[in-house]
């Protein structure tokens, strides 16, 4: 689930990173195309980093709360 919502987010930002590279196009020469490439293929690849990392910190979140809720024993819920 985290690694859908933060590829999402990836693509919802991915337009940002485009504007910056565009932006940055405008800068000298000899730096024009370096950045805009990397801009550019950061911002295409950004998506998938963001579902990656999204779904790693996911499993590192839950190992520790499970890890906690066995000391402690976890949250507990009583409904009428």
């Amino acid at each position: 689930m985290l690694a859908l919502l933060y590829g999402i987010m990836g693509v919802i930002f991915c337009p940002f990173f485009l504007i910056a590279s565009l932006v940055a196009s405008h800068g000298p020469s000899s730096q024009r195309v370096g950045i805009m490439a990397f801009g550019t293929g950061f911002a295409l690849m950004l998506p998938f980093l963001y579902a990656a990392m999204g779904f790693i910190g996911g499993i590192i979140s839950a190992f520790i709360y499970n890890l906690i809720a066995k000391w402690i024993g976890g949250i507990e819920v009583e409904i009428e």
